[in-house]
């Protein structure tokens, strides 16, 4: 009687840890990604990217403000003041907020970010939403400040009526594409080589795509800056054009930075690891290896995806707390 209740105890075991793993097998993607969500330091790097933005809006939106529009001969826009406004205003946002949330302060990074496995994609959400809500606060003051008499577009980027929508998004994909690809290059952990401020090349990035680009586009390389007085003007003319140029300017940077130009040796190490070529065939097969005995909680599964689990480091280190601090 005592080996067939054990026997009976031990099935029952096998079976409730057979479901608890397939359980979560099934949830797993969701619980990481939205790991940490609950935490000091995750709300105070989604405040830092809501204030960084609704500052950088503000001070960037209120160098377009033209003082004279009555008069006889109104001044043309200044391409220099409006330029040198926007990159040292995301220069100092930078320097001020990027050991906080890294700094993004614009959804083509935030996006850039997450495809390269840089930024969870919970926290790349919440960025996006901070980001959208500053502006459209930093638009909302400028223009409670700001008499009606000189308010005009209040800044709204606008394609130039001899180009058409094609072209500004062209000219939107190429500027921004120069950002993140800066931002990469200078926020690059492998480089020894990188001396002075980041924060200072990120802006002059900035000033160098508004100086080639306002005549064609109004130069937003920043979706979020252009969805702030868009949002308060009601303006949304070819609107479209400044997330979709933006965000695949900045995704094709990444891309190219990150598996062209400077692959991450470490990442190229483990593929390595876990494949290995046929001299025969010529073609590469996944090494076979033992199957893991551990937690349900410590397996990670990510269809059409290669992870490596390395468990006493995964006691010791949380992935979260590591994540690559970026800019603009």
């Amino acid at each position: 009687m005592r080996e067939e209740k054990a026997q009976a105890v031990e099935k029952t075991g096998r079976c409730i840890c057979l479901w608890n793993c397939l359980s979560a097998c099934n949830q797993h993607p969701i619980m990481v990604a939205f790991k940490g969500i609950w935490t000091k330091d995750f709300w105070r790097a989604v405040s830092a990217e809501y204030l960084a933005t609704l500052i950088f809006v503000l001070l960037s939106l209120g160098s377009t403000i033209n003082w004279a529009p009555e008069s006889d001969n109104p001044p043309a826009a200044d391409l220099v003041l409006i330029s040198l406004c926007f990159g040292l205003a995301i220069a100092t946002m930078v320097q001020c907020f990027s050991h906080i949330s890294g700094g993004h302060i614009n959804p083509a990074v935030t996006a850039a970010m997450v495809v390269t496995r840089k930024l969870s994609l919970a926290k790349g959400v919440f960025y996006l939403a901070a980001q959208c809500l500053g502006a459209i606060t930093g638009a909302g003051l400028l223009y409670l400040v700001t008499p009606a008499s000189v308010r005009g577009g209040l800044g709204v980027t606008m394609v130039n009526p001899e180009l058409s929508a094609g072209h500004g998004l062209l000219v939107e994909l190429l500027i921004t594409f120069e950002l993140v690809f800066t931002v990469f290059a200078t926020c690059d952990p492998k480089r020894s080589d990188l001396n002075g401020s980041a924060g200072l090349a990120i802006g002059f990035a900035v000033t160098i795509g508004h100086l080639f680009a306002i005549p064609y586009t109004g130069a937003s390389m920043n979706p979020a800056r252009s969805f702030g007085p868009a949002v308060i003007t009601m303006n949304f003319d070819n609107h479209w054009v400044y997330w979709v140029g933006p965000i695949l300017g900045g995704v094709i940077a990444a891309a190219f930075y990150e598996h062209l130009f400077c692959p991450d040796p470490e990442l190229k190490k483990r593929l390595q690891d876990v494949f290995q070529r046929d001299t025969a065939s010529g073609k590469y097969s996944e090494v076979e290896g033992d199957v893991y005995q551990g937690e349900p909680e410590d397996l990670i599964i990510k269809p059409g995806s290669i992870q490596r689990v390395d468990l006493e480091k995964a006691e010791k280190k949380d992935p979260f707390r590591d994540e690559v601090l970026s800019s603009v």
